[in-house]
């Protein structure tokens, strides 16, 4: 038991009956180990991330961080959006829907760490796979400074930025977007630093 994961646990308001059965049913598998991560309970094999549980406004949820590997025999797991590539989800919104799965929540636990101790890897999409807005490509097109503080972002930054760009609907609103991150890209930046 993590001291951390004990307060996040003292201090849940909403789901807190169904992340509890949630950490009980984890730490019946003992090769896990109960750490704290982006503010949530998370539980590593060999300081590689297995599962994390987390809850939202709709429902909490177990994440499998591999879960794109998991064979989901019971097609219940969830891709959290299209371009969420690795992690899968388990929703929840009662502790009876749990006590249900719990022998399929602990056979998934048991195949995570199973391919954890594979070595098994999830392919993802490399940067060129994102398709260049046509906005974008232009301002690359016209600006050579651009172009080479793209070209020198980390793949993670490149493709956030075209993630971003790509999901405004309106041409104006990704030239809005371009222009307002503009600098950021210039200063070898991510969106959020």
């Amino acid at each position: 038991m993590n001291e951390q994961v004990d307060r996040f646990f003292e201090h849940a308001q909403k789901w807190k009956g169904e992340m509890t059965l949630l950490r009980e049913i984890v730490l019946k598998n003992k090769l896990l180990v109960e750490e704290y991560k982006w503010m949530h309970p998370c539980y590593t094999f060999k300081e590689k991330n297995i599962v994390l549980i987390h809850g939202f406004k709709e429902y909490c949820a177990l994440l499998f961080h591999k879960g794109a590997l998991l064979k989901d025999p019971e097609s219940i797991l969830i891709q959290q959006t299209e371009n969420v590539q690795s992690a899968r989800q388990l929703r929840f919104t009662n502790t009876e829907q749990i006590k249900t799965l719990m022998p399929t929540i602990k056979s998934y636990i048991e195949e995570a760490i199973d391919i954890e101790k594979s070595g098994a890897k999830v392919v993802i999409k490399k940067v060129a796979e994102y398709p260049i807005p046509e906005e974008f490509q232009r301002a690359l097109d016209e600006d050579h400074t651009l172009q080479q503080a793209f070209s020198q972002l980390t793949p993670g930054r490149q493709k956030a930025y075209l993630f971003y760009f790509n999901q405004a609907k309106q041409s104006t609103t990704r030239e809005a977007r371009i222009e307002k991150y503009y600098q950021h890209i210039l200063d070898g930046k991510g969106m959020n630093d």
